[in-house]
């Protein structure tokens, strides 16, 4: 982990006494029933000038008159201003909030490999820019971890709103001697292969780590390979209660990021208060999945399939939710491994479409049995897809989800939530209306455009400038169907659309 990222973490505990850790905790555990629990809601609202009567029947020991922006209507509009400071609880919760989103962000930049594979390292920054433009809400908690591996085969949980729609449950990898050696070879070559990126990885995907009753000696093989340990995700802490404290102890001992319980209900969330004291799960994230909280569904996998269903069934908020804007909560841009079937993939967040229903692309896919195949098998996919400029033999288009418009000796591109202006004066032909059209390749295109060596150079720096943007689309697999002109009239023919304007090199966000 980078230096920056793992102090960030640590710090933000290591500066608090044990007493305050301990209120934090509780302050912790009040927001998880406030956004979870709507009859604590309406306990509190029925009582609020002796709010503590009811905390006291819940077992959080701290005084909710302490923290009054948190959840009283009438003083909201104090939070995260100077006047809050009246409130230390509240003080005290937003500060951690503020610490544990920064930490997020250096997350980000844990994946940096530009020396030891810089094409892998200009590869993820194009997926960067490209999920920038088009995943909405989903793209602000995404950190782009570069491998993920599968411990298991499917899943026992079956969450109705799962974006990967996992597969039934048909067994684990198996911590054998044979077994073993191969995870901890397979480690040993990401951890080479990409250095200090490796230690972004994680041991599940579409899969729950706790069905895989070895799952904390894969972690602590991943920690003592490349010095970090794996974040865990889980919606069944309960399952074994033995194997979840394992984990806890572990990340308590080396971790240097939050861990996530998935709570499916009330009802779990009450079996897992019951189980767990707030200071056990001061480091874990609690993401209240049932009715009554707020948390929004992507819309992709499971929840995308049951789409029609969900319309006739629920009454309240839970469609809104479903389909604010969250399009996928797949994260890697890198690899995934599923050990049991040895099988590796390249993959990246995209929205869920028809064309991805599971919010994440496959680039390619390889097998293998040891972990030399394994290397191969990462080599031979960063030689074949993480292309350096533009592949000068295939079609070279705009991103299907941009919005064309040319401009004199300019044109712009609009996407979800940003927007390219580009200069478009290299050459007597327009570039931008040949990318439009789609209909050459980028070989095709610099003969047709250009008329001597030095706007051949100018014409092919204005490419690669694209490129890099991440504007130029990449999903040109011909194993599926490519509507060509529906979507190049569509680009050619948006209509005028309003809003800031931004050189390809230094878009903003708007």
């Amino acid at each position: 982990m980078t230096r920056a990222a793992t102090e960030h973490y640590r710090q933000s505990f290591d500066r608090r006494t044990p007493e305050q850790l301990r209120t934090l905790s509780h302050v912790k555990r009040f927001t998880e029933r406030l956004a979870g629990d709507v009859e604590f809601r309406k306990a509190l609202s029925e009582n609020v000038d002796a709010p503590r009567t009811v905390t006291e029947r819940y077992g959080i020991e701290v005084d909710p008159m302490e923290m009054l922006p948190l959840w009283h209507g009438d003083y909201q509009k104090y939070r995260f201003k100077p006047e809050s400071a009246q409130w230390p609880l509240a003080t005290m919760w937003d500060e951690h909030l503020r610490e544990m989103l920064r930490h997020r962000d250096l997350l980000r930049d844990e994946g940096e490999m530009s020396t030891i594979n810089p094409r892998f390292h200009a590869w993820r920054e194009r997926q960067i820019r490209r999920c920038n433009d088009e995943l909405g809400a989903s793209a602000l908690s995404v950190t782009y971890p570069i491998i993920a591996f599968e411990l298991s085969e499917g899943c026992t949980v079956g969450c109705w709103f799962c974006g990967l729609s996992a597969d039934r449950f048909k067994g684990y990898y198996d911590y054998s001697k044979e077994q073993a050696e191969r995870w901890r070879g397979v480690v040993g070559v990401a951890s080479e292969v990409f250095g200090s990126a490796a230690r972004t990885g994680f041991c599940y995907w579409a899969t729950d780590p706790m069905d895989n009753p070895h799952y904390d000696r894969f972690l602590f093989d991943y920690y003592r390979i490349t010095g970090a340990l794996p974040q865990t995700t889980t919606a069944a802490p309960l399952k074994d209660q033995a194997l979840t404290r394992r984990v806890l102890r572990l990340s308590s001992l080396y971790g240097t990021t939050p861990n996530r319980f998935s709570v499916l209900s009330k009802a779990h969330l009450n079996q897992i208060h019951m189980t767990f004291s707030p200071e056990e799960l001061l480091g874990v994230e609690l993401v209240l999945q049932g009715k009554e909280a707020p948390t929004a569904k992507a819309f992709a996998g499971r929840a995308r399939e049951r789409k029609g269903k969900l319309r006739s069934a629920i009454k309240d908020d839970a469609i809104a939710l479903l389909e604010r804007d969250h399009t996928t909560i797949a994260c890697v841009s890198g690899f995934l491994v599923n050990m049991q079937q040895g099988r590796l993939q390249l993959v990246t967040p995209v929205p869920g479409s028809e064309r991805w229903p599971l919010g994440y692309r496959i680039l390619g896919e390889r097998f293998f049995r040891t972990p030399d195949e394994f290397r191969e098998g990462l080599q031979s996919m960063i030689d074949q897809y993480m292309l350096e400029s533009p592949a000068t033999h295939l079609p070279i288009r705009f991103r299907r989800d941009l919005q064309y418009k040319a401009g004199n000796r300019y044109f712009q591109l609009r996407a979800r939530n940003m927007e390219y202006r580009v200069p478009d004066h290299v050459a007597p032909i327009s570039v931008g209306d040949l990318i439009a059209f789609g209909n050459c390749t980028a070989s095709e295109l610099v003969m047709r455009v250009t008329t001597d060596g030095t706007s051949v150079l100018a014409v092919a720096d204005l490419l690669d400038r694209l490129y890099a943007a991440g504007v130029i689309e990449d999903d040109l697999d011909d194993r599926f169907a490519w509507q060509t002109s529906n979507w190049t009239t569509s680009r050619i023919e948006a209509a005028k659309y309003a809003g800031s304007r931004t050189d390809v090199d230094h878009a903003d966000s708007h």
